[in-house]
């Protein structure tokens, strides 16, 4: 594997990527990434600092004859989404990512690259570190824990910043310009689990688990019509408790809250003389979904092998109307949008499913462009748990933004784009959370464009990078910047 990163083209861009990614982010774990973008923001003698909810802010003056240009603001987030494969020994917290070049794309070994949101990252640094560019006004803003709840935007101090446009290096598809995007809202779902002690008899404990699908992000990838590891898990346990008796006793299933769940597994019992009838059962299943998602889902694979019984199960009570109300869920695309043809405009993720303590938890991510029926959707899962018996919190609602089709900064990146490579970039919106609709809410008025270089599978471990892309992005940043509209 060639893993010297250094060796691309841009090579500034692709100098700090390689740092980023020798250095543990994961969400709620960013110190380290922030003492890096501090430390040489203090080694270029730059103005600094990091706020309260640990987002860093840098401020470069403009080159000479750039100050009549509006100020401009570059973003990115620092943390990154930690998923693995399950025989990937790997710990995000301390581990540095093992980034190769894989032909034409960098990816990483087992693990996401976190190229999301990394190569923004490490292409505002570039821009930070190159004193031959020419910009107006810079502001560099690195927030803290987009992944997980976005949590340094919704903390960004007011009148931190100055400049009157925010470029967002957040999207994943170079030559696309994103305008608008979708709001989120969570829902946490709690069933007590009334454990129960095992039944006496002759019993099997059986694992059956759910593994090879493709996962991705929740926002992105959710038209892509993927199977939910979670939903195909359930699907199976409903048919396996009315025909052959199985007893839930764990569950654990899906990942983070915006990660199309790729794995998940259950232990159930089952009567010893009925477990050979059950392991064929699956196999039948197996080939049911492998031909319901063919041509989307082609490594899917689902076992059952024979495990150590467990101390304890599930209270029957409360397992049937799990299995029961996980199936009636809602998930994937709820809606297209009439407006945008080919964009996702609401969308359910059933993104966790597990027992632990005194609880089985699940954790649904709900997206949508019309803040209408982002909140229409949150009361319906609340309406529908409810009738199984579960508690259901929506937490951590926030906007969309709305499209400016008007925008200054929108007509001077399209004629830019079209200089440098004879079109016109698609100008379009995206069914995932940026940030700018959350800043835009704290700093009204602001103009704002989201783009970046093409990201493959992100929020998964087949996340990958492509090199071409990185180039064409950063050189369009540049030229972007050497472009600003003047100040009114």
């Amino acid at each position: 594997m060639d893993r010297n990163l250094t060796a691309l083209k841009p090579s500034l861009v692709w100098k700090h990527f390689d740092r980023i990614v020798r250095i543990p982010r994961p969400s709620s774990h960013e110190e380290k990434i922030r003492q890096y973008v501090l430390d040489f923001a203090r080694e270029k003698g730059l103005e600094c600092r990091e706020d309260g909810a640990h987002n860093v802010y840098v401020r470069k003056p403009a080159s000479p004859g750039m100050e009549n240009r509006k100020g401009v603001i570059l973003q990115a987030h620092l943390d990154m989404v930690p998923q693995k494969n399950n025989d990937k020994a790997f710990d995000f917290e301390n581990d540095p990512i093992d980034a190769y070049v894989d032909g034409g794309w960098v990816t990483a070994d087992g693990t996401t690259l976190g190229a999301d949101n990394g190569i923004g990252a490490a292409a505002i640094l570039a821009v930070l570190e190159d004193d031959t560019l020419v910009h107006g006004p810079l502001e560099a803003l690195f927030t803290a824990t987009e992944e997980t709840g976005m949590d340094g935007a919704f903390g960004l101090e007011p009148g931190l910043l100055q400049g009157e446009i925010l470029l967002n290096l957040d999207s994943e598809t170079e030559g696309e310009l994103y305008v608008g995007c979708a709001g989120g809202l969570d829902a946490n779902i709690r069933f007590a689990a009334g454990w129960e002690p095992l039944p006496e008899g002759d019993y099997t404990a059986a694992r059956i688990t759910v593994k090879g699908l493709k996962g991705g992000h929740s926002g992105i990838q959710i038209v892509c019509q993927r199977a939910n590891a979670n939903k195909v898990l359930f699907r199976f346990l409903d048919t396996a408790a009315e025909a052959f008796g199985t007893m839930l006793c764990e569950v654990d299933g899906g990942g983070l809250r915006n990660a199309i769940p790729r794995e998940a597994s259950a232990v159930v019992l089952v009567e010893s003389r009925r477990f050979d009838a059950l392991a064929e059962a699956l196999a039948r299943y197996e080939k049911t979904i492998g031909a319901e998602y063919a041509g989307i889902e082609d490594s899917v694979s689902i076992l059952i092998g024979k495990c150590d019984a467990p101390a304890r199960m599930i209270g029957r009570r409360t397992a049937e109307v799990l299995v029961r109300a996980v199936i009636a869920c809602p998930d994937g695309v709820q809606k297209m949008s009439t407006a945008m043809p080919g964009l996702v405009q609401t969308s359910n993720n059933l993104a966790r499913v597990v027992s632990e303590g005194d609880a089985v938890r699940l954790q649904c991510l709900m997206r949508s462009s019309v803040n209408s029926e982002k909140e229409a959707l949150g009361r319906s899962l609340k309406a529908l748990f409810a009738l199984a018996g579960a508690e259901t919190e929506l937490t951590g609602s926030y906007d969309g933004w709305n499209p400016n089709m008007r925008s200054p900064i929108l007509g001077a990146m399209v004629s830019s784009y079209e200089a440098l490579y004879g079109r016109k970039p698609a100008v379009t919106a995206i069914h995932a959370g940026l940030e700018c609709g959350i800043i835009g809410s704290k700093y009204p008025g602001l103009d704002m464009i989201s783009f970046g270089p093409t990201i493959c599978y992100p929020h998964s471990p087949d996340e990958k990078v492509e090199i071409a892309s990185v180039g064409r992005f950063y050189e369009f940043l540049v030229h972007t910047l050497r472009n600003t509209p003047e100040k009114r």
